[in-house]
């Protein structure tokens, strides 16, 4: 063990005499692997918060389609669709979204008999169905209103009509997208507020007794109902994650040519050996230095770079991501339709996430540190000192 911490003690002290060269490395180097690092995790948190929300969703809901878009349905459908064998339930829901001219925000507005199971109330409590003039919303209305318990909420309806609604309670959920933008009311006051008429609903929740059958109760609803549209939990899923990959991957193509231009740095001045670099290659080999001591050297000098590189980069991206909210990342990810208010991603970084990092960034570079140094170590000293 001696022996090799010699030769760490050594690589050591030969990057501090070339700590010029080696700092410009290492910034480059961090800069790659922020970039890397802050799309991964971003694209992983986005994802993750987007689950936690699906989880609690329901297993089918049912929409109705007119001319191509999402139009409200009629809660007589409801008996036709409890006639198929294997539906359970089939609640009618009523909901929509409210953009506040004033800063800005989009909220989302449901019914008491929608709310979400694993909202946990900061202040106040949960209204009751039938209890009007009164609403609950997320901690992230109360920070973009400035409002506390008990005052007053003012909203414009559909007819533009300016009404007030006493808040009764502030929540929050285990995902902050949730707790954001949610205000729950009674049925009748959605109803009221955005002139959804009686016998009409949003779209209806259907239960399915045997979850494998979801597929085949979704095409059964579109043969009897030729004008909904059923959309499974699973469906929901599969877009989010595949819309985050695309975003994704387009993030990293855009930046597909900053890296190319960092493996030709890394490559060539891995590769590039100077005139001093090989004459102490050729010096160590003719003191008695073995050819597996001195890759074992140049093993540790692109380490050293590698990993203080990688852990900085790693770092930065954290900050960057998980406290500063990815200011120069997260349009690109979230889309045009940025949601509002803003939120703060829950932090969160796994092994494999930095597995995957580690494996782009570190082992090509050590690779192109180490092979044109075994070049110059099996060659003759002599040759090497000589040029």
């Amino acid at each position: 063990m001696t022996k090799h911490f010699k030769i760490l003690e050594f690589a050591l002290s030969s990057l501090l005499r070339r700590r010029y060269k080696n700092l410009g490395l290492i910034l480059v180097f961090s800069i790659v692997v922020f970039v890397i690092s802050s799309i991964l995790l971003l694209t992983q948190a986005f994802k993750r918060e987007a689950l936690f929300i699906l989880k609690g969703s329901p297993e089918l809901i049912v929409q109705r389609i007119k001319a191509g878009r999402h139009d409200l349905i009629p809660e007589d459908y409801i008996k036709k669709i409890k006639q198929l064998p294997g539906v359970g339930e089939v609640i009618p829901r009523v909901w929509g979204y409210y953009y506040d001219q004033f800063n800005g925000a989009n909220y989302t507005m449901v019914g008491i008999s929608n709310t979400y199971q694993d909202l946990q109330m900061l202040k106040g409590e949960m209204i009751r169905e039938g209890e009007k003039g009164v609403c609950v919303i997320g901690a992230g209305i109360q920070d973009a209103r400035l409002v506390e318990l008990n005052d007053s909420l003012f909203l414009t309806t559909y007819d533009r009509t300016l009404k007030s609604y006493r808040i009764k309670g502030i929540f929050r959920a285990e995902s902050s997208l949730i707790t954001n933008d949610l205000i729950i009311m009674s049925d009748e006051d959605i109803r009221s507020f955005f002139g959804i008429p009686r016998g009409m609903a949003t779209d209806l929740v259907v239960q399915v007794y045997n979850p494998t059958e979801v597929s085949n109760i979704a095409r059964k609803i579109v043969n009897l109902l030729p004008d909904t549209r059923p959309i499974t939990r699973d469906e929901i899923i599969r877009t989010y994650t595949t819309v985050f990959n695309w975003r994704s991957g387009l993030i990293l193509t855009m930046f597909a040519g900053a890296v190319l231009a960092f493996v030709i740095l890394a490559w060539d001045k891995a590769t590039g050996l100077s005139a001093e670099e090989r004459r102490e290659i050729g010096i160590l080999k003719a003191i008695g230095w073995e050819t597996s001591d001195i890759l074992e050297l140049k093993f540790w000098e692109g380490a050293v770079i590698a990993v203080i590189s990688f852990l900085t980069g790693l770092i930065a991206s954290y900050i960057h991501v998980f406290f500063f909210g990815a200011s120069l990342l997260g349009p690109a990810l979230k889309g045009w339709s940025v949601l509002f208010p803003d939120f703060r991603i829950t932090p969160y970084i796994s092994l494999y996430q930095v597995s995957v990092i580690a494996s782009l960034t570190i082992i090509p570079y050590i690779a192109a540190t180490v092979v044109p140094s075994w070049k110059a170590a099996v060659t003759d000293p002599d040759v090497v000192m000589r040029g």
